[in-house]
């Protein structure tokens, strides 16, 4: 779930990024990140790393979308199963305690 919110929040940042790459024009300098350093890049490049970049962002996203869904089911049916073996034994023991088993012979 962590690892969904993070690509999401990647995307939104990437969007922003290209957003801003589109308003600069052809002679204006553009840099990208290499570690901890800024090295100047072709606006293209940058655009098309990016765009790339997201794409592998929002198919991480559905991945981790269906992987998600598949858990939730999982638990559901999980779930389920114990609560119904939570009602067997509950109802397994309210016969016990009723009084229906055989009843001690009086000497």
């Amino acid at each position: 779930m962590m690892q969904k919110q993070q690509l999401e929040v990647e995307s939104v940042e990437i969007d922003r990024a290209l957003e801003e790459l589109k308003k600069a024009g052809p002679d204006d300098a553009v840099y990208k990140n290499a570690g901890s350093v800024l090295v100047k890049a072709k606006k293209d490049e940058v655009i098309k790393e990016l765009e790339e970049k997201k794409e592998l962002s929002n198919t991480r996203v559905m991945v981790l979308g269906k992987q998600e869904t598949r858990v939730k089911e999982n638990l559901k049916e999980v779930e389920n199963k114990i609560n119904e073996m939570i009602r067997g034994m509950q109802g397994t023991a309210s016969s016990l305690a009723g009084g229906t088993g055989p009843k001690p012979k009086a000497e």
